[in-house]
């Protein structure tokens, strides 16, 4: 007795097939899962989108305009222990620093602004004891001498009418002041401080923007699209690119086309139904390579908050010695004030409040943005390198989707331009590769690059771009309102 037609949900239609089905290199047909399954046809290809989205497959088509699933890691996930450890090591990263900041911010008030302020005022006490001769203590002209250097650095720094002062416009730059300034918004102190130690906040990345820049190139291009378009708006590869959009096709209902020349496209018709003009043409959202991602400054901060920053953290960390070479512990600190006798340390061992524990911490808060200066640097060779891969793309489907070749020598360009020097030929194969590059040569025997799959999947795309009726973005007719 054969069973009454069902429709059933593609992660059902999955689970069935990672059941029945053995992966192999050669890939599967969709009647190949529903012979091996017993699922209808609609099922089996339902499953073998989920499948494809869940285990990064891949599409292949035959030279009869066959598409075949490919899945070059079985129904297995062997990326994930690498992506689980890298997220743990990212997170983990994350928590370190955001425990670095909060340290940060409530040591401002302990190490920069209290012990400030407790250095100060064991220098006026300094200052205001005196041996039985009259004369100073000992230790009194180094606290005295440092805390008249740190003012007078301040007043050169910052007094408004010093001819070195910093201002907005500049060091000594005091035209700044006539001019209407722009609106500027205040950064609290304690804030300075943690880009000071610890860099800017990274602005908090949206996990759904490249799903939404997707779904704006389907809708500008009347709900077809080539992958090469998907990679021109995301910057991704081409295997990154595929499970992506077997994830869209079942969340936006979806198809996967193949065009009698054997180029995949997808169709979202039901994304072009709008409720606007229907005759307005959406503009495609930028490409990947427009906005590419930037190195970020070491502080954020003005110059002028950098050096007061220093200034403040210098000072303690000097005053930290000066209490460790005069046994400034806390008994030893009323002998300070004793206006009588000149101060006589009684050795009671290493001063920790007032001198290791200032002299650790500050010590710390320079050495922290020395060690990310050192590895800026390893970030910069990060981001030269991501630009790179998105000139070299930029080139990939500029030529592609005019069905050009692209000349080796626009590559080497693009790289050397976002690197500062030319590929190795090594490296350039390798970046080619990455999108799927064949080599030829013109007729002068200069080397290119053809794109033979995404040059197919784009005339594909456009193709059935041409023929699709602007019915598919028209609403019905209002049947019911209810504002009337």
């Amino acid at each position: 007795m054969i069973d009454p037609p069902t429709f059933m949900k593609p992660a059902a239609a999955a689970a069935v097939l990672v059941r029945t089905l053995t992966p192999t290199s050669s890939g599967t047909t969709v009647a190949d899962a529903s012979v091996a399954s017993g699922l209808a046809l609609r099922d089996a290809e339902s499953g073998l989108t989920w499948l494809t989205s869940e285990y990064r497959g891949q599409y292949r088509v035959t030279d009869a305009g066959d598409l075949v699933h490919v899945f070059p890691s079985g129904f297995t996930k062997p990326w994930e222990t690498r992506e689980s450890l890298g997220r743990f090591v990212t997170r983990a990263a994350e928590v370190v620093v955001g425990l670095g900041r909060l340290v940060v911010r409530a040591w401002l008030l302990i190490a920069i602004v209290a012990y400030a302020a407790i250095f100060i005022a064991i220098a006026i006490g300094l200052g205001s004891s005196r041996d039985d001769s009259g004369g100073r203590n000992s230790g009194d002209s180094l606290l005295g001498g440092l805390l008249r250097m740190v003012a007078e650095a301040f007043y050169w720094t910052f007094h408004p009418f010093s001819p070195l002062a910093y201002h907005p416009g500049g060091w000594g730059s005091r035209g700044s002041r006539t001019r209407r300034r722009e609106p500027e918004t205040k950064v609290p102190f304690y804030e300075k401080v943690n880009r000071f130690v610890l860099g800017p906040t990274a602005p908090a990345r949206d996990p759904h923007a490249d799903r939404a820049r997707i779904l704006a190139e389907v809708r500008a291009l009347d709900g077809r699209v080539a992958l090469a378009d998907v990679m021109r708006v995301t910057g991704l590869s081409r295997e990154e690119a595929d499970p992506l959009m077997a994830r869209l096709m079942l969340d936006h209902d979806g198809s996967v086309e193949v065009s009698e020349r054997g180029g995949i496209f997808y169709r979202f018709t039901a994304l072009r139904r709008t409720a606007g003009e229907t005759s307005a043409k959406s503009a495609r959202p930028s490409a990947a390579w427009e906005n590419p991602e930037t190195l970020r400054p070491l502080t954020g901060n003005d110059v002028g908050d950098n050096v007061g920053i220093a200034a403040l953290n210098g000072f303690n960390l000097v005053a930290a010695l000066v209490a460790i070479a005069n046994d400034l512990t806390l008994s030893n600190l009323p002998r300070l004030f004793d206006k009588h006798h000149p101060y006589i340390p009684v050795p009671d061992g290493v001063p920790v409040v007032l001198g290791m524990i200032p002299l650790v911490f500050s010590l710390a808060l320079f050495a922290i943005p020395v060690a990310r200066a050192v590895a800026r640097t390893q970030a910069k060779r990060r981001v030269a390198a991501e630009s790179a891969r998105l000139g070299v793309l930029r080139e990939v489907i500029t030529h592609s989707s005019r069905g050009e070749a692209v000349p080796e020598a626009a590559l080497r360009t693009a790289v050397r331009v976002a690197t500062g020097s030319d590929p190795s030929d090594r490296d350039l194969a390798r970046r080619v590769a990455e999108f799927g590059g064949d080599p030829t040569a013109d007729e002068a025997g200069e080397i290119q690059y053809r794109f033979p799959e995404l040059e197919a999947d784009a005339d594909a795309a456009s193709d059935d771009r041409a023929a699709a009726s602007p019915a598919e973005a028209r609403l019905g007719r209002i049947a019911f309102d209810t504002s009337r």
